[in-house]
């Protein structure tokens, strides 16, 4: 995990969205940021941070991707992270909580922001680390509302060594300076915090695997991942490249987890030649 180095906020952007209760859970509240980089009609790219991630800790990365894609854009913190609805302590996220995100909350929030299906067959998903597990998630539930997903560091199985530097995260949320760090950009960041870590490092979390859901993906594809991430391996895209038909894969030398902070402008190229390509 790669920390920004600062936080900007611009509070006068963010909005918040209510979205109505459901059976076992209150209603919650969304924060959200739109990106109008592309005028009103451009096609809408949807932006889903990493486990640990909010709006705040994307920075200015959203808008110069969409300013080059010449789209719209739209930033959200999921419930328990950033300024939305944080996590009951006593609450733990269950094994299948990225299908949750996926295939209830995330298309509550587009029907709470009257994103219509016209908007929705033209959206492109960008998503990091468990955000790209959600985007491929999503893509699978709903193949027809979707235009194509960009997914970096995307989690299909777990593997030893995201279960590894999760752990390491722990003793350093515990022991350092981290947890003061994260609270930059979370309101409840034992909420951000732990709702990520212990459902990760639950045993039961071992054997949570979407790879039978990935056939179902008809949409164009880009997987990103580089060589010296501590959070996954190659196996990780190289396994969305035999099961999702077509799919794209951009193996980047350097950028570990957050390619985006690490490698933007390698990874800026790559993204926007794959759009530009499915586009045409």
């Amino acid at each position: 995990m790669t920390m920004p180095s600062a936080m900007p906020m611009h509070d006068d952007d963010i909005r918040f969205a209510t979205l109505p209760a459901r059976e076992g859970r209150e209603a919650l509240t969304i924060e959200y940021q739109w990106i109008e980089a592309g005028g009103r009609d451009a096609p809408l790219a949807v932006f889903l941070h990493e486990g640990l991630g909010s709006i705040a800790m994307w920075r200015d990365w959203p808008r110069q991707l969409c300013e080059r894609l010449g789209m719209r854009g739209l930033v959200y913190s999921r419930p328990g992270y950033g300024r939305s609805t944080p996590r009951a302590h006593l609450v733990k996220w269950p094994v299948d909580f990225m299908s949750q995100q996926a295939c209830e909350v995330f298309p509550l929030l587009l029907d709470a922001l009257h994103i219509d299906e016209d908007e929705r067959r033209r959206m492109w998903l960008i998503g990091h680390s468990d955000g790209g597990s959600i985007a491929l998630l999503y893509a699978s539930a709903f193949p027809t509302m979707l235009q194509g997903a960009v997914v970096i560091a995307p989690h299909v199985f777990v593997e030893d060594i995201s279960v590894r530097s999760i752990a390491q995260a722990k003793q350093a949320y515990e022991h350092t300076d981290l947890r003061e760090k994260l609270s930059r950009y979370h309101a409840d960041v034992d909420s951000a915090f732990y709702g990520w870590n212990d459902i990760w490092l639950d045993p039961e979390f071992k054997a949570w695997n979407i790879v039978d859901r990935l056939a179902r993906i008809v949409c164009p594809v880009l997987a990103v991942q580089a060589e010296d991430d501590h959070y996954g391996t190659m196996a990780q895209v190289d396994t969305i490249a035999r099961a999702v038909r077509g799919a794209r894969l951009c193996k980047l030398p350097r950028g570990g987890h957050s390619p985006h902070r690490e490698a933007s402008a390698t990874l800026n190229d790559a993204i926007v030649q794959f759009v530009e390509t499915a586009r045409a």
